[in-house]
């Protein structure tokens, strides 16, 4: 018999006795064969291997036959061959026949060629190997399977068929071409099954329909099934391969311009650089959610093109992640007396404030884990409150940073922007810390009162957590968005005036107060600190320039009225470039300016003692009040017409003094009897009330007994000394009720030539912050009631 003979095979199946005894092998697996394959490889024959005893005993039996024939059953349990019965089997088997047969060691090889379907009628015995009687199944095509509808289920399982194996590399064309030629039903169905990856129970149920109207129902939802799988895994494949090749022309490019900037000597290799930034952070003593924040973008640069938009965000976070002084700190020099030292020789006098310094030194030395103070210095411009934070960190080694807020309204420039842009960046705060390269530096908010908000945010409000404490230890900058602690850095806040500072804000720091400098400490800090400084910034050798102390004192006088020295270092600048300009014209001798000459160089006297340019006269007194620039004499002017008793203030006040000049007249009214006053003066009289110096705004509440002994001065037609000036707020009893900024305003008498001073009761314990020298020659008046008041001023 050839071995690829159809005819011949089915001739002798046709011949085969089927009351003959065939050997039987269960079959454990994926090994489904159908009858009648067509002879083109790899259907027919069926490679077959198999191992045990029992396989091998019944191959052998089956060759001492001529006709070489056994059965292929599924077992349906696991049993030993020797247990088995019908019930174990699957119900419909091949019958095969060996084309050729080899045995080894382990396994039986034979090449297994499908006749038919059979089922087993009676097993006659397990041992040495399952035999049993079985009976030959043809196919059954049902009379109703015939023509058009036979044509179209064959048609559609073929087309089916064909456009799976186009689509799908796994199968040949010349399958295809098989199944358009075969033209019997039920072998069509066969071999697709037979081709197809179908599973394997799939493949039994095929084998096992004897209906071939039946089988192609079945075969037709496979193939249908089995087209969707195809065509989704051709699509996969595609992208697939389409990622792959673009992948590649991707690489290609980048080798391209790697090749290209390395003969410009430009290389740039990301996988260096992320290997830098991996070292960088293991080196780094991060935080753990740091730590984690960095892994996370670490990763996701590494997925990147080195060349996308998002691989620069990813640097940018990755280059501050890794140069914040998370764990660097510099050491704090806690020698007590050192730190004197150095603030003595930056600044003069400032006692409280050094003292505060000095007792953080103190308690620092003796708690090392103590939180950083945070201190606010409010003073005038010019009293040294910037340099005081400088000498501050020198004195303890710390790095300095200062941060302008003046004029911020963006709450970003605090907390810092959110990575959502190529362009965002981190808060003023953590700029600052990378710059001082340390977590502990001496950190300077300079200006605080001048801090906007608008549609942008409130920045005060993002400044509560920086400067609080208890939270500044977990501060979250939105563009690292991870905590940084800020307990170790020593704030230090400055401002000209506490009010428009927000409460909230001021209650998280300590209030230091800088006020104006007399003209003793003037004097003092322009020999030591000031004239020094301008003789190096213009170039002049100290023995060329002698500035007498006189004449110091006269550019004091004469040249600035100001609480603080930069006026008076401005002035002392014009008369060291004057002098420069000499020497750079050949002068050789030494230049030593007197007092008379301080108009040679500075031109006509700027500034008049106040008493000297006024007189006494009746309804005009002196008050004194404080400006964000210090201390300032105030003169209140009254004066009356015929009228209605109206009374009318102008001179730019604020609606608390307004406040208080109706107060002061509703005081005198009552009072009218005392001052022998008729109540027709009040009625038939309007009243005006001035407060010169109309541009400059001015309120409060410090002038209510200047306005009511101006009102009481016109009213009794008595004058008051020009050389007498008061501050305090007025009740409607009559009561002097205590006011604030005492030592400025003293100050700004001593230097306007007042003589005597009155200042409410609760005030006399402010004497004791006011420099002696400031005390001297003037006569402290402090009063209870505005009766007292009039009794020192009035003359006569």
């Amino acid at each position: 018999m050839s071995e690829y003979d159809l005819e011949n095979n089915d001739s002798q199946v046709t011949r085969f006795d089927i009351s003959n005894e065939l050997p039987i092998i269960p079959v454990i697996g994926d090994l489904v064969v159908f009858p009648f394959m067509p002879p083109v490889p790899p259907f027919s024959p069926h490679h077959v291997a198999l191992s045990g005893e029992n396989v091998s005993a019944a191959v052998e039996h089956a060759m001492v036959n001529e006709q070489r024939f056994l059965c292929l059953f599924r077992q349906t349990v696991e049993k030993e061959p020797k247990h088995l019965g019908t019930e174990d089997l699957s119900p419909v088997g091949s019958l095969v026949h060996i084309v050729r047969y080899k045995k080894d060691e382990e396994n039986v090889l034979f090449l297994a060629q499908g006749k038919a379907r059979v089922v087993i009628d009676e097993v006659l015995h397990t041992d040495p190997f399952l035999k049993g009687r079985v009976r030959l199944i043809e196919d059954e095509v049902p009379s109703d399977f015939e023509g058009v509808e036979s044509e179209a289920l064959t048609r559609s399982a073929v087309d089916i068929f064909s456009q799976i194996v186009s689509i799908s590399t796994r199968y040949q064309e010349e399958f295809a071409i098989i199944a358009d030629n075969i033209d019997h039903p039920g072998r069509l169905a066969d071999y697709i099954a037979a081709v197809i990856s179908l599973k394997t129970e799939d493949k039994q149920r095929i084998l096992e329909l004897i209906n071939v109207k039946d089988r192609f129902d079945e075969l037709v939802k496979m193939l249908s099934k089995e087209l969707n799988l195809v065509e989704l895994e051709s699509k996969i494949q595609s992208d697939a391969e389409a990622e792959i090749n673009q992948s590649q022309k991707e690489y290609f490019l980048r080798e391209q311009i790697r090749a290209i900037q390395k003969e410009l000597g430009d290389t740039e290799d990301l996988s260096v650089e992320i290997d830098e930034y991996r070292d960088q952070i293991k080196k780094l003593n991060l935080p753990e959610k740091a730590q984690e924040s960095a892994g996370r973008e670490l990763k996701r640069l590494s997925q990147m093109q080195s060349f996308s938009p998002e691989a620069t965000v990813c640097r940018n976070y990755l280059d501050w992640m890794v140069n914040l002084p998370w764990d660097k700190e510099t050491k704090d020099n806690l020698d007590i007396d050192h730190a004197q030292q150095v603030l003595d020789e930056d600044h003069y006098n400032l006692v409280k404030v050094k003292d505060r310094i000095l007792e953080y030194l103190a308690v620092r030395s003796l708690k090392t884990d103590m939180k950083g103070p945070i201190l606010c210095f409010v003073g005038p411009p010019g009293v040294g409150k910037t340099s005081l934070g400088q000498s501050i960190a020198r004195s303890m080694g710390r790095e300095f940073v200062r941060i302008s807020l003046g004029g911020v309204h963006d709450e970003a420039e605090i907390r810092g922007h959110r990575r959502t842009y190529i362009g965002s960046m981190p808060g003023r705060i953590i700029k600052s810390l990378r710059q001082a390269e340390s977590n502990n530096p001496i950190f300077m908010l300079d200006e605080l009162d001048k801090l906007g908000s608008d549609f942008r945010g409130d920045p005060a409000s993002a400044l509560l957590e920086v400067l609080d404490p208890e939270q500044n230890h977990s501060f979250v900058d939105s563009y690292i968005d991870v905590p940084f602690d800020l307990s170790k850095v020593m704030f230090i806040a400055t401002a000209n005036q506490l009010d428009p500072v927000s409460p909230p804000l001021r209650d998280r720091m300590e209030i230091l107060e800088l006020p104006g400098y007399t003209l003793k400490e003037k004097s003092m800090i322009a020999k030591q600190y000031l004239v020094p400084r301008q003789l190096e910034a213009n170039g002049i050798v100290d023995k060329n320039l002698q500035i007498e102390d006189k004449a110091i004192e006269n550019v004091i006088n004469s040249y600035t009225r100001e609480a603080g020295l930069r006026n008076l270092e401005r002035e002392l600048g014009t008369i060291c470039r004057k002098v420069a300009r000499q020497f750079a014209q050949g002068r050789k001798r030494k230049v030593k300016v007197s007092e008379s000459q301080v108009e040679t160089y500075l031109g006509p006297v700027k500034f008049y003692p106040e008493m000297a340019e006024r007189e006494g006269d009746v309804g005009v007194v002196t008050g004194l009040s404080v400006t964000p620039y210090g201390g300032e004499v105030l003169f209140v002017e009254c004066t009356r017409m015929k009228g209605e008793g109206k009374m009318t203030i102008t001179g730019q006040v604020g609606d608390v003094m307004q406040e208080s000049a109706q107060a002061a007249m509703s005081y005198i009214k009552s009072q009218s009897e005392s001052l022998s006053v008729t109540p027709e003066f009040f009625k038939e009289n309007d009243f005006h009330v001035h407060v010169p110096a109309g541009a400059t705004p001015k309120d409060g509440p410090s002038a209510g007994i200047t306005i009511a002994t101006a009102l009481a001065s016109l009213a009794t037609d008595r004058m008051v000394s020009n050389e007498v000036a008061m501050t305090g707020e007025i009740s409607l009893r009559g009561r002097v009720l205590p006011i604030g900024g005492l030592k400025e305003k003293v100050l700004a008498a001593k230097q306007a030539g007042i003589k005597m001073i009155i200042a409410p009761e609760k005030n006399r314990k402010d004497l004791t912050e006011i420099p002696k020298e400031a005390q001297r020659g003037v006569n402290f008046v402090f009063v209870d009631h505005v009766d007292q008041v009039w009794e020192n001023s009035f003359q006569n």
